[in-house]
């Protein structure tokens, strides 16, 4: 039996946007199975609960044989462990991101030493796309279309009823 390529893809997803599902479309092209992980910031207060994140992730990704969701306390390096995978994605937008991304997967190598980063690129039109600023969409009632999924959107609106 030929073993499945896994990987996993953590963030907040506060809330998920499109460059993050842009991130795990072009995991699934490399990937046999992407774990997307909602996780824990200490550094974040959450604009959404755990569950509501998780809940939006299902929504995007419906009932794709090759995503599984899961939310998860665990550091990166443990979880990695944990699901049976040393490769862990993470979106780029900008060498700012690069840098930030860089530093955390040295930390987490020290963790995990058989960690492997797997950086992918954002697709151009949506670099300026960021969780931070559809809250801050979501904060002063302004659109948020261009930034999130259709299911993410309607599941938002669903709350604010």
């Amino acid at each position: 039996m030929v073993e499945k390529r896994k990987c996993v893809f953590s963030g907040t997803f506060d809330p998920p946007t499109l460059g993050h599902k842009a991130v795990v479309d072009s995991a699934k092209e490399i990937f046999d199975e992407v774990v997307v992980a909602v996780m824990v910031n200490p550094a974040k207060a959450p604009y959404f609960s755990k569950e509501e994140r998780t809940e939006m992730l299902k929504r995007t990704f419906g009932e794709d044989p090759k995503i599984k969701i899961l939310f998860s306390d665990l550091t990166v390096a443990d979880l990695l462990e944990e699901i049976g995978t040393k490769f862990y994605v993470r979106g780029i937008r900008n060498t700012v991101d690069f840098e930030y991304e860089n530093a955390n997967f040295f930390a987490t190598k020290k963790i995990n030493p058989n960690a492997i980063p797997v950086y992918l690129p954002c697709p151009q039109e949506l670099l300026h796309v960021s969780s931070s600023m559809v809250k801050n969409c979501l904060k002063f009632h302004k659109p948020i279309d261009e930034y999130v999924t259709k299911e993410t959107l309607e599941y938002i609106q669903s709350l604010r009823k």
